[in-house]
């Protein structure tokens, strides 16, 4: 199967257009989104699409992502594609790009892809890490990428309410109002909760997410570890189907997109979960 996608690389590169897969990592706190915005707004797209553009010699490129993260969202493991009709190594492309980026934007590897791989519509699953400070002072460092919470969380009372998550559901409680999906049904391979030091790390892999639904898991159990709300309620706001039920939408300052799988014939690089700075815990929810 890996031979017959190099073939295909190989015969899209022989008709003079490439596709070029990378990884991206950003901090998101400047930025309105991945999506580029209107007016100039600041947004990760623009940022890469200029700085890729650079690299191609001046062609003007059109980036498609994994997943369009939200205002002061991060990412450590964002999948991008595009089509170019310049060749250039991978190794150009990444060097290239990155010095033409600023510095809270960088691109991790890049890869010829065949025509059929596609970043956003050939993911098979996406998963994020909600990253919370749990001291009762503010933290002075890192305040724009961690969620700080000052009540003492309960990390048992958390992994009990976030059992009944998993699986097949429909998550409408835990949908944006302004989500545009088609369906609410997700399915939720894994939702575990680690620990390292003061940080607690929502750690969840997914089919496909609703808007704003990492952030609205993470604030019921945020609600649950502070000892407001029973275990049970979890399950409660799970059964209710409506986003009143659901409680405060949490901070999206502490949520990365931390990695995105796609089939294995793509033979994609792989990097260690992020962010950086929680590099060393263990992967408990790896694909099996």
């Amino acid at each position: 199967m890996l031979q017959s996608v190099e073939r295909a690389a190989a015969g899209e590169a022989a008709a003079g257009v490439f596709r070029i897969a990378m990884g991206v990592e950003y901090q998101g706190s400047r930025f309105h989104g991945f999506q580029r915005q209107r007016g100039g707004i600041p947004s990760v797209q623009e940022s890469l699409e200029k700085a890729l553009s650079r690299v191609a010699g001046g062609e003007a490129l059109t980036i498609s992502c994994a997943g369009r993260t939200d205002a002061k969202v991060h990412a450590s493991g964002q999948v991008i594609h595009f089509d170019t009709t310049v060749e250039r190594t991978p190794f150009a492309w990444v060097m290239g790009g990155n010095a033409n980026l600023p510095p809270d934007v960088s691109i991790t590897w890049a890869q010829l892809m065949p025509p059929t791989f596609d970043a956003r519509f050939g993911a098979v699953s996406r998963r994020y890490r909600y990253v919370i400070y749990n001291d009762p002072i503010r933290p002075a460092h890192m305040s724009d990428q961690v969620t700080w919470n000052h009540r003492p969380l309960d990390i048992e009372r958390m992994r009990d309410a976030a059992r009944p998550l998993v699986g097949t559901h429909d998550f409408s409680s835990f949908r944006a109002r302004q989500c545009q999906a088609k369906s609410p049904v997700k399915t939720i391979h894994h939702l575990e909760i680690l620990q390292s030091g003061r940080f607690m790390v929502i750690d969840v892999r997914a089919s496909a997410f609703l808007h704003h639904m990492v952030r609205n898991i993470a604030g019921v159990l945020m609600t649950i570890g502070a000892g407001e709300r029973p275990v049970s309620w979890a399950q409660e706001v799970l059964a209710a189907r409506r986003r009143a039920a659901g409680g405060v939408t949490a901070h999206p300052f502490g949520l990365y997109l931390v990695q995105v799988e796609y089939p294995s014939e793509f033979a994609l690089p792989e990097r260690y979960l992020g962010p950086h700075f929680l590099s060393g815990l263990p992967d408990v929810g790896k694909a099996q």
